[in-house]
């Protein structure tokens, strides 16, 4: 993959855990809602906004796809639930393990492996 090929999946494998960082604010304010829950997900504009990032994450891959095979683009667009638990970490004050960061460690050897034979 050219750089400017690699720098769009990483973008894109941001915007994932991004996603994922907005529904869990969505969840977090509708529990704190009260009422009808039609009103409760009318009204719960952190749950608007995720629904948006991720129409607008999905318009972004197509346009990687249209550029990139989808069997070099998605390894590296995958990395981005990796991160998932990194945010949750930062923003939530969500428990990291010890496995868990061998596991990354493990998924970036994997796309590694997967990329060098790509090539």
């Amino acid at each position: 993959m050219k750089l400017n090929d690699w720098i769009l999946c990483a973008v894109f494998s941001v915007t994932l855990p991004i996603g994922q960082v907005l529904f869990k604010w969505a969840a977090n304010t509708h529990a704190t809602q009260s009422g009808p829950l039609v009103l409760k997900l009318a009204t719960n504009f952190p749950l608007i906004f995720a629904l948006f990032w991720y129409g607008m994450s999905a318009m972004f891959w197509f346009y990687i796809l249209t550029r990139i095979p989808l069997s070099a683009a998605y390894p590296v667009a995958i990395l981005g639930s990796g991160l998932v638990p990194l945010f949750a970490w930062i923003f939530f004050r969500e428990r990291l393990s010890l496995e868990l960061m061998v596991g990354l460690g493990v998924m970036l050897l994997g796309l590694y492996i997967i990329q060098r034979g790509a090539t």
